[in-house]
């Protein structure tokens, strides 16, 4: 009888454990259905973030009023004079599209407030500046043009609107900190009309530039003094997006982790490449920036290299996800030429080497990684890229006798011959001088 009562208790605790392992869902979608929707995003792999606002003036990073604590009154001078004067979308997009870029999301609004977009709901936009111009609109038509999807990013976070209460981020955090400091200056401030003021804006983003693609919301940080799902009404503002754009992807940014459907893909953001192999088998998207600033920064001087970028791409493919690589345009609307050059080289990367990108993900467990390489797979068409990150005489293949049907470099489909197999290795003789390719890349044709 004992046993029995113990075993009963076991069997109970098991369901219990199961029951809370299951989260709860906002939709009613189906894991099939939402891969199918995911479908596009996980063959692009390869998307431009960009960082563009009133703090490209300033041109000493994208919180540059939070870092500097500046007033409204000390940020106004960067509205009254904005005026992009060289701001040509369509020259944006055609560089996008060179880099190999198929999506693009831009900053309808950042953190400070400013909306980039002809908002009915505030006078902080451009069409009130030098500008006189809907940039979002703009942007929009642009890149579809080239056949690039467009995405927005719309920060749920406000430094601008009186309504927005002061929290531990604001540039007007009081000083000291304390919580009668606080409720002092938030007692007229009202979160409820604030969360409809956000609510307002996205449905305009929402309705009035036709289909989007990705919405990237920015960010929560739940909390003594910050600011959390309760705080932006997370769950009605995804049922919101998703019955104005059905088809649309969402970022993980709302705090809705209890949810199986509370978000559609995660966003480690400017980590390492090694850090990346624990999201296998996950919807994931890597953001990251050619130096260390989103917006424009002009004496940030820690730029990557374009092998450090190619080595970013190529180790999210590798790891089954998506590489999101960040310009903050000038404040006359333009690349940086530091920029610039650097999609050009990604660009030329690219024109060899995109089918080691596209459709492509981790390799099958049954493929070791070769010494100084990574690694991509194209599952439709069985083929295996092996990347060289060092250049050598030979490349060892190891534990892959019986497994290769044919071996050539990608950039242009020139043989490489077997030498020898070594057990159950397979080695390939590589040409003396490496090929003029940043990162070349071999393509197995597999058995």
């Amino acid at each position: 009888m004992k046993r029995k009562t113990a075993l009963f208790f076991v069997c109970l605790l098991a369901l219990g454990n199961f029951v809370l392992a299951q989260k709860k869902k906002i939709g009613t979608e189906t894991p099939e259905q939402k891969k199918k929707r995911m479908e596009w995003w996980t063959d692009s792999r390869f998307g431009m973030f960009i960082h563009w606002g009133l703090y490209a003036m300033p041109a000493r990073h994208e919180w540059v009023k939070h870092n500097e604590s500046l007033t409204d009154a000390q940020y106004q001078p960067y509205f009254d004079l904005f005026n992009p004067d060289n701001f040509d979308p369509k020259l944006w997009a055609k560089q996008a599209k060179a880099a190999g870029m198929k999506y693009a999301v831009l900053t309808s609004k950042h953190h400070e407030g400013f909306c980039l977009f002809d908002s009915k709901y505030t006078d902080y936009k451009a069409v009130n500046t030098p500008a006189k111009r809907d940039l979002i609109k703009e942007f929009v038509n642009a890149f579809r043009a080239e056949g690039i999807r467009v995405g927005f990013y719309y920060s749920l976070i406000d430094w601008h609107h009186p309504q927005f209460p002061i929290d531990r981020l604001h540039p007007s955090r009081p000083k000291p900190e304390s919580d009668s400091a606080y409720d002092r200056m938030n007692q007229h401030r009202d979160m409820a009309a604030y969360r409809q003021y956000m609510r307002n804006q996205i449905t305009e983003l929402l309705t009035n530039y036709g289909k989007i693609d990705i919405l990237w919301l920015d960010f929560s940080y739940p909390g003594k003094r910050g600011k959390g799902r309760d705080d932006w009404g997370s769950v009605e503002l995804l049922k919101m997006i998703r019955k104005l754009q059905p088809g649309i992807i969402v970022d993980n940014r709302l705090n809705l982790e209890e949810y199986e459907d509370g978000q559609d893909f995660e966003t480690p953001e400017q980590v390492k490449v090694e850090e990346l192999a624990k999201y296998h088998g996950k919807y994931w998207e890597t953001c990251q920036t050619f130096s260390g600033s989103w917006g424009y920064h002009r004496d940030e001087n820690s730029w990557k290299s374009t092998q450090e970028l190619l080595r970013l791409l190529i180790g999210s493919v590798s790891n089954g996800g998506n590489l999101l690589l960040n310009v903050g345009p000038t404040a006359r609307g333009e690349f940086d030429q530091r920029a610039q050059n650097a999609l050009a080289n990604i660009g030329k990367w690219m024109h060899g080497n995109s089918r080691a990108i596209y459709n492509c993900t981790y390799a099958p467990a049954a493929f070791k990684t070769p010494e100084n390489t990574m690694l991509t797979y194209h599952p439709a068409s069985n083929r295996l890229y092996v990347h060289l990150l060092e250049y050598r005489k030979s490349l060892v293949l190891p534990g892959y006798k019986g497994k290769v049907k044919y071996a050539q470099f990608l950039h242009d489909n020139s043989e490489l011959r077997i030498a020898k197999q070594e057990g159950e290795d397979v080695v390939l003789n590589l040409p003396a001088q490496k090929p003029d390719v940043e990162i070349p890349v071999v393509e197995l044709v597999l058995q």
